[in-house]
């Protein structure tokens, strides 16, 4: 049964940090039967378990009718620091990914597409757009807007003042209506409002969702520090072992990357699913218990009901399955692996 607007909006709109704006979202969902929107990801660091919060997402974007495509930013990945020989296997790696991830979530990938950034960014048409682009912004404003996103270090190269422009051009010619991001990225969705049309484009809206935090004590999952995220092809081992070791601490909910996990993966998916989250506990500590909604299991955990270690095993088992169809996507190319990331 189709969806009224009211149901597509609600159901894009959950777990929603931040919309630029609403009003104009609202506006495309009723004019508009097949709006589009895209996710870009620089092929950078080995994709981790964080990528699920905007995997889920794009699993509402597509029940909500929405053309949803992933841009895999080849080029971008090169102007934050990938080295250029390795692009085209790590545009492989992580279209394996990608598409292991959504089909773990049983997302319909009926109007899903992946899109490689060299394809169209190198025509004439975009490079003109990005040299009118370059000559309307300031280097503070291109800084400005990269500085979440890109790593510039203490000798910041060129190439990532021209990271933002690439972006915001790209909402033009990937032709959609709605750029998707983390929340690391508002400024540079915001610098693609405000510039987009000093070269004769029309703004898109903006859509952003939280960052998970990391595994370790402090800051976001992040592709470059292997004991912050669990990778996308780790086995079961892999994740009990990081899971074990994760920054959890005993009724604290803030700040704490396993709650946050349960909350923007593991319970939508179980809601999804009219599955309840089940947690497997001896008798002496008072038996298995289960879950429908993460506000449950949130007031058991912020009370001391539900203990860290309880939940991390549950956790593992739940992250193991959801895995599963990512590392089947891998077996027989194991080479790839070594190939677009090779041991230093």
């Amino acid at each position: 049964m189709a969806l009224s607007i009211e149901e597509k909006f609600d159901l894009i709109m959950r777990n929603t940090q931040e919309v630029i704006t609403v009003p104009e979202l609202k506006k495309l969902l009723e004019t508009k039967e097949k709006p589009a929107v895209y996710i870009g990801t620089a092929v950078t660091g080995r994709p981790h378990v964080g990528y699920f919060v905007w995997g889920i997402k794009l699993g509402d974007f597509l029940k909500a009718g929405f053309k949803v495509k992933v841009l895999l930013a080849d080029l971008h990945g090169a102007l934050d620091n990938t080295p250029w020989p390795l692009l085209e296997k790590r545009y492989e790696y992580y279209s394996l990914v990608i598409r292991g991830m959504l089909k773990g979530i049983g997302a319909d990938l009926s109007n899903f597409e992946i899109v490689k950034g060299s394809d169209f960014q190198l025509k004439k048409e975009y490079v003109l757009d990005l040299l009118k682009l370059s000559t309307f912004t300031s280097i503070n404003d291109a800084k400005r807007a990269a500085s979440d996103v890109v790593k510039f270090g203490d000798n910041p190269k060129l190439s990532g003042l021209i990271y933002p422009l690439m972006q915001a051009l790209d909402e033009v010619y990937l032709n959609v209506d709605v750029q998707y991001g983390g929340l690391d990225q508002r400024k540079i969705l915001v610098f693609a409002r405000e510039n987009l049309p000093m070269v004769g484009h029309k703004p898109r809206v903006e859509f952003m969702t939280p960052l998970i935090p990391s595994l370790t004590a402090s800051g976001k999952m992040s592709s470059s520090d292997p004991n912050s995220k669990i990778d996308l092809i780790d086995g079961v081992e892999e994740i009990k072992k990081k899971l074990n070791k994760a920054f959890c601490p005993e009724k604290e909910t803030t700040e704490n990357g396993v709650l946050a996990f349960m909350k923007y993966v593991v319970m939508v998916r179980k809601q999804d699913t009219k599955k309840e989250f089940v947690v497997e506990r001896p008798a002496k500590f008072g038996g298995n218990v289960s879950y429908k909604s993460y506000e449950e299991l949130e007031k058991d955990y912020s009370e001391g009901k539900l203990h860290p270690m309880d939940l991390k095993t549950a956790l593992a088992k739940e992250i193991d399955s959801m895995l599963e169809p990512i590392r089947k996507e891998f077996k027989g190319k194991e080479k790839l692996i070594q190939e677009a990331y090779p041991q230093k």
